[in-house]
């Protein structure tokens, strides 16, 4: 636990006010914040992330928050902002410093807190989760288990790392970190995957800065090995976004072939570029697309040997880094996403040649945007068919724990340690 940071009055106030901008869900809470400090260049970074960290532990908690703040008067903003600071574990605060910010009500209201037992109160302010993804969740992995995944949801993510084997090695990673003193674990069962602990400021570490590890979850990163592509494949990532997996996809295929980094945006494909060259990766190619029946694609129809679908969705899998997803979504963004998601696989469906590989994944944790659309799909397409994911896994020695025998990969946060994931592998069948 790093040392405890004293919280004056003006610094109070930044954290009130960042949590107020954010909460008006304009957009996301990350791009908020970095528009909230570029404005404010006179925080230091460990004032920034103080600020960062109460904006996101008022996001996760909101629901509780809300409801504990309604035992006292005054400013309810404030209160959630006192109750954020007073719970802080990733930068604890100074209890001197927090007692000094309140006044002597706020402070009594905020010792009658520690009596509460939170698994006393209504599942929607146990779980932190609003009443219609609740529901959802309740229905479709039970109550026991939704509560566990809601608490995992409610942590902040780990730091993972993907090691680059285009320019460098686990060992040689491993190294520049212990020189760098960052410490890290590996974790077992996947290849080339290290979780850093804390959150080191990687852009001072020259093997980052050079390429030789890229930052992505485990999760994500297990995608690209159900994608599985071989030397000299033609591959296509075709919801690239930023670049994660297209960068992944690149590496196992040792930099040879032919991948396509597709994407409906010119500023998510920008981000990529940078990426692409630290990565010493020379056989991706990104293209802008203007929707998925765009005739770019269709020139590529039947002579794809793998595609990799990682559809636009709620992203509820990744609350645990982006918990104002859980406020910004609602019933009807889901289904809007949904028809999106079956137009998007059924297009990219085209591309595969006959016996090629089409992997559909999402970041969600709902069944309509998973396994429905997968269902779907698969009875309006009767030349495909699924091969198992733990199958295509075992094959390159991962293997993954599984709850059931499903076909599918459902990676969870509290059974993996990742975040949410789901992925149908499909084959093209003769």
């Amino acid at each position: 636990m790093s040392k405890p940071i004293y919280v004056n009055r003006p610094l109070l106030q930044h954290c009130m006010k960042a949590v107020e901008e954010c909460l008006q869900f304009k957009g996301p809470a990350d791009g908020t914040l970095s528009y909230f400090f570029r404005n404010q260049p006179k925080l230091g970074q460990r004032e920034r992330g103080l600020v960062a960290e109460t904006v996101y532990a008022v996001l996760r908690f909101k629901s509780r928050y809300m409801h504990l703040a309604e035992s006292g008067s005054g400013n309810q903003l404030r209160r959630w902002v006192l109750l954020a600071l007073s719970e802080l574990q990733a930068m604890p605060v100074d209890p001197n410093a927090l007692k000094e910010l309140c006044s002597p009500t706020e402070y009594e209201w905020l010792r009658s807190l520690e009596s509460v037992d939170v698994t006393t109160l209504p599942l929607t302010l146990q779980t932190n989760l609003p009443p219609w993804l609740l529901d959802l969740l309740v229905a479709q992995y039970g109550q026991e288990q939704t509560l566990a995944l809601a608490a995992a949801l409610n942590q902040p993510a780990p730091l993972d790392v993907r090691v680059n084997t285009v320019k460098s090695s686990l060992e040689q990673v491993t190294q520049a970190l212990d020189f760098a003193g960052i410490a890290y674990q590996v974790i077992p069962g996947v290849p080339d995957v290290l979780r850093l602990n804390g959150k080191p400021a990687l852009h001072r570490v020259n093997a980052f800065t050079d390429g030789w590890f890229e930052v992505q979850d485990v999760g994500s990163q297990l995608l690209a090995h159900l994608v599985a592509p071989k030397r000299g494949e033609m591959v296509v990532d075709f919801c690239a976004g930023a670049g994660g997996k297209t960068l992944a996809l690149g590496a196992l295929m040792r930099n040879t072939g032919r991948l396509y980094a597709f994407d409906v945006s010119e500023g998510r494909l920008s981000k990529l570029k940078p990426r692409l060259a630290r990565s010493g990766l020379s056989n991706v190619h990104p293209v802008r697309i203007d929707h998925e029946n765009d005739a770019k694609i269709k020139r590529l129809a039947g002579k794809i040997d793998r595609v990799l679908v990682d559809a636009p969705c709620s992203g509820l899998g990744t609350l645990r880094r982006n918990p104002d997803l859980k406020w910004r979504q609602t019933p009807e963004s889901v289904r809007e996403l949904v028809a999106k998601q079956g137009s998007i696989l059924a297009s990219a469906s085209r591309l595969v040649k006959t016996g090629g590989r089409l992997v559909y994944a999402t970041c969600s944790l709902l069944q309509q945007e998973n396994q429905d659309i997968v269902a779907a799909f698969l009875a309006a397409h009767p030349q495909w068919q699924l091969l198992p994911a733990r199958e295509a896994l075992h094959a390159q020695k991962i293997e993954i724990p599984a709850a059931d025998d499903s076909p599918y990969l459902q990676l969870l946060p509290h059974q993996h340690d990742s975040d949410g994931f789901f992925a149908a592998v499909l084959v093209h069948k003769a």
